[in-house]
């Protein structure tokens, strides 16, 4: 599961696995499509294999994206942009997305952390030290 929240310039891109938890987590500016982030976050896994689905909303529907995703083992899983000239997906596969909430409620708790919304750091790697630090806290609070 992966999203992107965007404040103050900068947008946090986090993977969360099937129950919410924080399985990784990556920032960047706010300029670059949240698409072409996908390849950073899964760089930054915390576990040793990739998971097998990422559901994203259709601001991560692309056939590039998708063929580069299989190569690693991963299956997107997104909704069509309503300008989709051929649309590939039939319903079986979307279903999954019903479960987007447990990566929008990571990004609840991320909210909890006024470091990270107001953006005290001025240098992208305090930001993304903070963010670690977030998912860590949060990852040890459902020890």
């Amino acid at each position: 599961m992966g999203k992107t929240k965007r404040g103050k310039g900068t947008k946090i891109t986090a993977i969360a696995d099937r129950t919410g938890l924080p399985v990784a987590g990556s920032t960047a500016s706010a300029s670059p499509h949240e698409v072409t982030l996908v390849g950073a976050t899964l760089r930054e896994l915390l576990i040793e294999e990739p998971p097998g689905h990422l559901i994203g909303d259709a601001a991560y529907d692309s056939d590039g994206r998708d063929a580069e995703l299989k190569r690693t083992g991963v299956e997107m899983i997104a909704p069509h942009r309503s300008n989709r000239k051929n649309r590939a997906q039939d319903g079986r596969p979307l279903r999954r997305y019903r479960r987007r909430w447990r990566v929008e409620r990571l990004f609840a708790w991320l909210q909890n952390f006024r470091r990270l919304v107001v953006r005290y750091e001025f240098h992208h790697d305090n930001f993304l030290g903070m963010v670690h630090l977030g998912c860590i806290i949060i990852l040890l609070r459902h020890l």
